[in-house]
């Protein structure tokens, strides 16, 4: 058996820079096996599976496609980076011919469109409620160390704990924190976290203008640091536009490969995201 698999690099225009992840697009539906397998293999934060929801359509003709992601270790209920990513394969490589695709996945129909040389995808909004500092004090030390926290917030539906560093601390302290993966995992095992978020207030008057910044740790699911993350973002979104009294919003995530998301609360509690992406490899997987 042969398929197809294409690497992109996704929120970025820039090759080596935003986050990388592995596309496959399917004939027919494999074992759930063979999708860890293959993720595994690739050994990137998400490898996609794309199937077709209606056996008479093509990737060029059909608008409604079925959409998985998997770590090496899991399969994961939303990525944004790697939507992004199967997006683009499908306007860019396989030419489909319509202005909407939609995406049925274990978070509900998503939704992207190209619009230039961006991708905009719909992805629902998953606000975080404010929680004690003290109850996740060991999280917060392993992540953040004694840096000034300004707030913490948990989303119970993502699993994704949000720490604000204090407005006294320079975006380098968020670019330069060295957090160990095993002791990070190691502080949380209730399974009430499965990702950290490390968030900063950004500085919207100097070109570009980020309005915050962001890092993104999940060695529950197998991943060190995520080096941009859509799913984050449904989170980050729903804060920043509350605080900074903002609809629209341009967010950094400063990781080592670094990335750009833009992005826009909705009245519908959904949030569009966008970015760019760069095509790296396409190849073929012999099994």
């Amino acid at each position: 058996m042969e398929i197809s698999v294409y690497t992109v690099d996704a929120f970025t225009n820039l090759a080596f820079k935003g986050n990388p992840a592995a596309v496959c697009p399917l004939l027919h539906e494999l074992s759930d096996d063979l999708y860890q397998r293959i993720a595994a293999e690739m050994n990137l934060a998400e490898t996609a599976f794309i199937t077709r929801i209606d056996p008479s359509d093509s990737f060029t003709t059909g608008s409604r496609f079925r959409l998985r992601w998997f770590t090496p270790t899991n399969e994961v209920n939303l990525c944004g980076h790697a939507t992004l990513a199967s997006a683009a394969v499908l306007f860019q490589h396989k030419k489909n011919e319509n202005p909407k695709l939609v995406f049925e996945t274990r978070s509900g129909e998503l939704c992207v469109i190209q619009q230039g040389e961006r991708y905009i995808m719909n992805f629902p909004l998953n606000p975080p409620t404010q929680e004690d500092p003290n109850e996740f004090r060991d999280v917060i030390e392993a992540a953040v160390g004694n840096h000034p926290v300004q707030d913490v917030y948990l989303s119970s539906n993502t699993k994704k704990l949000m720490v604000r560093l204090a407005d006294s601390c320079d975006r380098s302290v968020l670019t330069h924190l060295k957090v160990d993966p095993v002791a990070l995992q190691s502080s949380e095992r209730t399974g009430r976290v499965k990702g950290v978020i490390l968030t900063m207030k950004g500085s919207p008057d100097c070109k570009p203008g980020y309005d915050f910044y962001s890092r993104y740790f999940a060695p529950w699911n197998g991943i060190a640091e995520d080096p941009v993350t859509g799913s984050a973002h449904t989170v980050l979104g729903s804060y920043w536009s509350e605080k900074l009294g903002k609809k629209k919003l341009l967010a950094y995530q400063c990781s080592e490969r670094g990335g750009e998301l833009e992005l826009e609360v909705r009245d519908d509690g959904r949030i569009n995201i966008a970015g760019q992406a760069v095509f790296m490899l396409e190849g073929t997987l012999t099994l």
